[in-house]
């Protein structure tokens, strides 16, 4: 073959590209046969026996190399026929998809809807409660002891919203907010991420030196292990909140106990500020997830949350992650997580970057949502930063 140059090059690259689209299109086609087909015959929409006999004859004789570009090509091949098998019959079954869900949270959800009254987790002066006071003005708050008390005040109709931490910047998911998530019929609405500057708060009179016992929550006093390792002789109690470990210190008959909270609640609780910014970087953020039983999509929304459960072979969490960057969707987080009861079996979450929500990316949720063994879409919502 004689020598061609760069455009000569990029001409037969396109025309064959041209040729692979075509061929393309027509394999879609013929997928909407084959679910119909299955749908008559009631076979399973994955056929792996199927899947792999192509890719034996596909890669017959390649080398390795070769054969491996192959299976990463045809797993998407595989994964995005799948999807188009799945949507055939969805719409022919009539089921009421995530697809029309999410577009009619999109549409009818015009403004913040009135709350007549919030839930958290804590007592007055919990980080949780200044989330609530930032995300709605003036709507009483309803205090509850954990956080499973809050995501069944909301499923029940009791409160409209719960407000709950969901992740810190130094210590990491609030891991028990995160399994209630996956179990609990809410979706999330809204979110605020919200500087956290600790305090550590004593009786009057009190010094550093007096202190033999300190209250917080185990976030907070993951957030400040710097400031307890400095002081290893003072005893941490772990209680629900660090608003109730200011409480508990106010209500104390001792003086040698403080608490680690928030600056307001020393002023909440008759307290003083022996020492402030215990936190172990002045960059120290939570973020907080407001959920509903409905799912409301407001305008701004710019930021996707989700669940996922996958089979354990190979390509798999690759083939999940390829349809996002095909649709040009950044996923700023992705964590796994072990599921209870089954042996090395994982629930993946993920975050992404959605941009304006369109109809392209309200299907690829309602794809993985009928592909995967497990998906659950939990809410599209804009994201407020605090200074």
């Amino acid at each position: 073959m004689e020598q061609l140059d760069l455009t000569q090059i990029r001409k037969s690259i396109d025309e064959t590209d041209d040729r692979i689209l075509e061929l393309f299109k027509k394999r879609l086609e013929l997928c909407d046969f084959v679910a119909k087909n299955k749908q008559k015959t009631g076979k399973n929409v994955r056929d792996e026996k199927r899947e792999n006999e192509i890719i034996e004859r596909l890669t017959k004789g390649l080398c390795e190399y070769d054969a491996n570009a192959i299976r990463m090509l045809y797993s998407t091949v595989f994964e995005i026929s799948r999807a188009r098998q799945h949507a055939y019959l969805s719409e022919k079954d009539g089921n009421n998809t995530l697809f029309d869900i999410i577009k009619s949270a999109y549409t009818n959800t015009e403004k913040i809807k009135h709350a007549s009254m919030i839930a958290c987790q804590g007592v007055e002066g919990a980080y949780s409660q200044i989330a609530c006071k930032t995300l709605f003005e003036d709507v009483p708050v309803m205090y509850f002891e954990n956080f499973e008390s809050v995501f069944k005040s909301v499923e029940s109709g009791l409160c409209k919203y719960g407000v709950l931490p969901f992740e810190n910047s130094i210590y990491g998911n609030v891991v028990e907010v995160y399994d209630l998530l996956a179990k609990k019929n809410v979706s999330v609405v809204r979110s605020v991420k919200l500087p956290i500057r600790h305090a550590l708060l004593v009786k009057k009179g009190v010094s550093l030196c007096d202190v033999n016992e300190i209250y917080s929550h185990k976030q907070a006093i993951g957030q400040c292990s710097n400031f307890l390792a400095e002081n290893k002789n003072i005893k941490v109690t772990i209680c629900e909140n660090t608003a109730v470990a200011a409480r508990m210190v106010a209500n104390s008959q001792r003086n040698d106990v403080a608490a680690i909270a928030s600056p307001d609640c020393a002023k909440l609780y008759g307290l003083n500020i022996l020492k402030k910014d215990l936190q172990n970087s002045g960059i120290n953020f939570t973020m907080f997830y407001c959920i509903s039983k409905e799912m409301e999509i407001y305008n701004g929304a710019n930021k996707a949350a989700f669940m996922f459960n996958i089979p354990n072979r190979t390509g798999a969490l690759f083939n999940v992650l390829a349809r996002f960057a095909a649709f040009g969707v950044n996923l700023t987080k992705i964590e796994s997580r072990p599921i209870c009861g089954k042996d090395f079996e994982f629930m993946f979450y993920a975050e992404a970057d959605i941009g304006a929500l369109n109809e392209g990316i309200i299907n690829l949720f309602s794809d993985l949502e009928n592909s995967l063994d497990f998906f659950k879409f939990i809410g599209a919502y804009e994201e407020i930063n605090v200074n």
